[in-house]
């Protein structure tokens, strides 16, 4: 075998082994359904600073999370602090969710039956006012684009940024979304739902016997 000819061999075999990193590295990053992976090593994109997120956040207008309530909350979600998608305040999230009734929805900007729900727990929480606090989870890194999506829905309810998805590994949910868990005011978990809902009356119906309240009507 010539000099040259050697040469080409080597650099065939660089090239295939750089191809195979490449392809290793993309498909870590998607899943089978070409979504971004779920084995995030971080919450949010190095993209995503408080500069970059001024205006997607004066545009998607969410409320705050909710602040520490009475009592220590879930044992399962202590520890865990995360950050307020609407104001970029960091929330311990046991503290946050303790002794209220929550039902908290697991989504991601870039699922379609996700997007389809939102306006039904919006309008699910209006209902329930007080009785109930509605907080959805997004779980992928790209929080300008979970921003985004919440004002192009007009959907405002309170967001905490999960791209590690901490919460859902926390509480043991299916690996599917949207996902919905109920966590009664003592912090035990009530119900998970791994499915999504149409309606808020669908909502209603399927958390009702959990949270003791009478959600199938609208107030």
């Amino acid at each position: 075998m010539s000099t040259s000819t050697r040469w080409t061999v080597v650099v065939l075999v660089v090239l295939m082994a750089l191809g195979w990193a490449l392809w290793s590295q993309l498909d870590r990053d998607t899943d089978s359904t070409g979504a971004p992976s779920q084995h995030s090593a971080r919450d949010r994109r190095a993209a995503d600073t408080a500069e970059a997120l001024a205006g997607p956040r004066a545009e998607a207008d969410l409320p705050p999370c909710p602040a520490p309530g009475a009592g220590a909350g879930s044992e399962a979600l202590r520890g865990i602090t995360l950050e307020c998608a609407g104001d970029g305040a960091m929330v311990d999230v046991a503290k946050a969710l303790a002794g209220r009734v929550v039902v908290l929805n697991l989504w991601a900007y870039w699922c379609a039956p996700c997007a389809a729900e939102l306006p039904a727990m919006a309008e699910y929480q209006q209902r329930m006012g007080s009785a109930v606090t509605v907080l959805t989870v997004h779980q992928d890194e790209n929080e300008t684009a979970a921003l985004l999506r919440l004002a192009e829905l007009g959907v405002r309810l309170p967001t905490l940024q999960d791209g590690r998805r901490l919460i859902a590994a926390a509480l043991r949910v299916p690996n599917v979304m949207p996902a919905t868990v109920v966590l009664r005011a003592d912090g035990s978990v009530g119900e998970v739902l791994p499915r999504s809902f149409t309606s808020a009356d669908e909502i209603a119906a399927a958390v009702g016997p959990q949270v003791g309240a009478r959600t199938g009507e609208p107030g």
